[in-house]
């Protein structure tokens, strides 16, 4: 089953894209489905058609479907959710703000993120392709597996030992609810999804993601922005698209001064995303809603390249011996500024934060007992020297 992601910051048209792309490989044959990951839902707007939690017909090969996180929150949780409920409903009754409360935030994301498994793992479709939330939102949905296999292994043993003792003394004293079995089971339960899922996501033969910008200075930031984070998270990005471009028939008059703009803008992509393929859709006459003007926008996008295939690999880790003894841990980094760049080194674990985004990577073996040399940043990537 292939799986494609649509992210980019919020506006740029991903829903448009995504459901163009999903009507244009469903036109030619395979069983597809479309799923919209965002909250704040418009799938159903493009498609002018009702979709829901679970997948609406669109057409013959075609279905769409809204993930709804308070829906879906109580089957992803079972005892753990009982167990969060009886601690927020400790003092209170249970109200419908409780309910929704019950919800937390980042959980939407990885609940949106275990459905994209399930579908995989039901192998009902040749294809799906998500419409994510705007790039940030995206990138905590991404990370997630990371966070919590790192929670898991380094705190989950000490806390459920540590219940095991407490449980008694803490309900016999303040009446406070502890953890029992059955709510840890679940969460190594739960773990061990996110593990399978988080190993879904690196395939790269499988899942590929593809930012969506338009040719504008700010939202280009954003995307190189993106495309490096994801890239910090072994992520593949196989396409750039550059929508709502303006065509040279159309901006004359007041947005001329637009044209020259956007060329310069869409250079900058070309040059700063090469040798990456890059899309682009010009600003269509009417608004892009309904499957037929999917279809001639999907046409538009990709011509005779089929869009399900993996467009694009780069090989973001390489661990190769130095010249000067030792090895150094390459890592493809582009768009970073040098200065919001930090490297940390404990034991098995290196720890690269950029600005807001960090992440922990368990190091190859033959680097365990290596300590940081030295390290630099040139031509996009971050190259560390171990000895």
């Amino acid at each position: 089953m292939r799986i494609i992601l649509y992210t980019g910051k919020g506006g740029v048209g991903k829903t448009s894209i995504a459901a163009a792309t999903a009507s244009k490989i469903a036109r030619a044959g395979k069983k597809v489905l479309v799923m919209s990951t965002d909250q704040a839902h418009s799938l159903s707007d493009s498609f002018d058609m009702k979709l829901s939690n679970t997948p609406v017909k669109i057409t013959d090969s075609l279905d769409g479907m809204e993930v709804d996180a308070v829906l879906e929150n109580e089957n992803v949780w079972g005892n753990i959710r009982e167990y969060i409920e009886k601690l927020m409903l400790f003092k209170s009754g249970k109200t419908i703000e409780n309910e929704e409360l019950l919800v937390f935030p980042g959980f939407e994301d990885l609940i949106s993120l275990l459905k994209i498994k399930e579908i995989h793992d039901e192998g009902k479709y040749d294809v799906l392709i998500v419409d994510c939330a705007p790039t940030g939102e995206t990138m905590s949905l991404l990370k997630f597996p990371d966070l919590f296999k790192w929670w898991m292994e380094k705190i989950f043993p000490m806390k459920r030992k540590g219940a095991k003792f407490a449980r008694p003394i803490v309900q016999a004293t303040v009446k406070v609810p502890v953890p029992d079995d059955k709510t840890f089971d679940d969460f190594e339960k739960l773990y061990a999804r996110i593990e399978e899922l988080h190993k879904l996501l690196l395939d790269r033969d499988k899942v590929s993601i593809r930012i969506v910008t338009t040719p504008e200075k700010i939202v280009i930031k954003e995307a190189k922005r993106g495309f490096s984070y994801l890239h910090l998270f072994d992520m593949n990005v196989d396409a750039i698209v550059i929508n709502k471009i303006f065509s040279e028939e159309g901006a004359r008059g007041y947005f001329e001064k637009w044209i020259k703009i956007q060329g310069q803008s869409i250079k900058d992509i070309y040059e700063s995303f090469n040798p990456i393929p890059v899309f682009k859709v010009e600003l269509f006459e009417n608004e892009i809603h309904g499957y037929d003007t999917l279809i001639k926008v999907g046409e538009k996008i990709y011509g005779d390249i089929n869009p399900e295939d993996v467009l694009f690999q780069d090989k973001i880790f390489e661990v190769e011996k130095s010249p000067e003894g030792g090895y150094d841990l390459n890592i493809n980094m582009p768009f970073i500024d040098k200065k919001e760049l930090n490297v940390y080194h404990k034991g098995d674990e290196l720890s690269i934060s950029v600005k807001n985004e960090k992440r922990n990577f368990i190091l190859p073996r033959k680097l365990h007992n290596k300590d940081i040399m030295g390290a630099n940043y040139r031509d996009g990537k971050l190259s560390i020297h171990m000895m």
